[in-house]
């Protein structure tokens, strides 16, 4: 074991710090968001669950197209401090309107679509400002340890949610995450000036927004990973009925829905840690493509979980049985986990070292569509199809549905398979 190089530049590690405490509170609020709407229909719903990932995705597709020149004109450093502090009232909106039971499920929708107008202007700029501070060659451990802070806080945040609903109430969560931002905002005080590249700032317009959507489609390799994100999470993407699952199917209470709900990111930092822990990264296209495959077939075990027993209970665990089934489950939920890991470790490294920095934010932009409109409309899906069908039928066609997915882009991309990771990048790295 050795130190990650990224952990030896001390502005990202206080950007670093700042964000794995921010995401233990966003991924709190999420779960908690989650189990409101569950706890306001009275019965399982999983239109109403499945309704927002729409309140979440839409506000991302209209506004990354302005997020994304915004992020390569004006100073993204200056722009993080305006996003988190808008994230940061809305949950304490989402807070007092719980407190006060003023509370509905469209206050939540609402609320939920202002934040995630705020991640849309925040994203490009984040994630085009890593580069800016981090070397060329620290970018791969750079983003690995980004994704061990974004899945830690994905196991940290979903079981303290179980366990504030359960003890101090619904809106201490809210409450909680509000606090949180201010982790984000101390570490850009603590980063100081960010360089970036400013000589060809294109201005706030369509124009500039339509450079970015052609950039990416003048380069495959990026353009297809990105396909195959959207595809795979699309299909595979089950997280708001997780609620159903835990309640309703494996019959498990607040504090078992809340371990379910961290499992992934459990495999996800466990995945991360290897990763951060390889000096140079090959054969990225044949390791990406695996984690894909892998995540589906992780999916369809998720789905079939439930045929494993959900009557022998092993254990009790404050209350929450732990059964066969139970833990079948929370296994392959660890396993997608850790697949979703690696791809998204190799696919941020292949856009961020193939995009020049002057039109990185605008790559990020309508990477973030992709990004985030695949599980969000995913879960739309998986809400119309549990409808009808069940949930279970839902996660496990969501499986196939991934891999054959990922099968039709490599037919059309097959370059994909043969990508090393040493190839040609756009000129990268630490400005300034």
């Amino acid at each position: 074991m050795h130190i990650p190089p990224a952990l030896h530049n001390r502005r990202y590690v206080a950007l670093w710090l700042g964000l794995l405490i921010s995401i233990s509170g966003s991924q709190m609020q999420v779960a908690a968001i989650h189990w409101h709407i569950r706890t306001l229909t009275g019965e399982p719903n999983p239109l109403a669950l499945g309704g927002i990932g729409l309140a979440r995705i839409l506000p991302i597709i209209v506004f990354s197209f302005i997020g994304g020149p915004l992020a390569d004109t004006f100073n993204r450093r200056r722009i993080l401090f305006v996003t988190q502090t808008v994230m940061a009232l809305t949950a304490l909106a989402l807070a007092a309107l719980t407190y006060t039971g003023g509370i509905t499920i469209w206050w939540i929708y609402a609320l939920t679509a202002l934040q995630a107008a705020a991640v849309a202007f925040d994203g490009p700029a984040r994630q085009a400002m890593i580069p800016n501070i981090v070397a060329a060659e620290d970018l791969p451990s750079a983003f690995s340890m980004s994704s061990i802070a974004m899945n830690a806080g994905s196991i940290v945040g979903p079981a303290l949610a179980g366990i504030v609903i359960a003890t101090l109430g619904q809106g201490y969560t809210y409450l909680f995450n509000a606090i949180s931002f201010l982790a984000v905002i101390i570490a850009l005080f603590v980063i100081g000036r960010v360089p970036q590249d400013a000589h060809k700032a294109p201005g706030v317009n369509l124009k500039a927004a339509a450079d970015g959507v052609r950039f990416i489609f003048s380069k495959p390799i990026i353009l297809s990973t990105m396909l195959m994100d959207f595809v795979a999470t699309f299909f595979a993407s089950a997280n708001t009925m997780m609620p159903i699952v835990a309640k309703d199917i494996l019959k498990v209470g607040e504090i078992g829905y809340g371990w379910l709900s961290s499992a992934q990111a459990v495999g996800s930092v466990a995945a991360g840690l290897v990763v951060s822990q390889i000096p140079k990264l090959r054969r990225q296209g044949p390791k990406f493509l695996g984690a894909v495959v892998v995540f589906g077939l992780a999916t369809i075990l998720f789905g079939t979980s439930h045929l494993f027993g959900v009557d022998r209970t092993l254990l009790n665990l404050t209350g929450s049985p732990i059964t066969v089934a139970f833990l079948v489950a929370f296994a392959a939920l660890v396993l997608m986990g850790a697949a979703d890991a690696v791809s998204t470790i190799i696919r941020n490294t292949i856009r961020q070292l193939n995009t020049p920095d002057h039109i990185r934010g605008r790559m990020t932009a309508v990477n973030q569509i992709f990004f985030q409109g695949g599980p969000q409309l995913g879960e739309v899906e998986a809400g119309i199809v549990a409808s009808l069908f069940g949930v279970p039928f839902a996660i496990v066609s969501g499986g196939i549905g991934c891999i054959v997915g990922m099968a039709l882009i490599v037919l059309k991309w097959p370059e994909l398979r043969h990508y090393n990771g040493d190839e040609h990048q756009a000129g990268s790295g630490a400005a300034g």
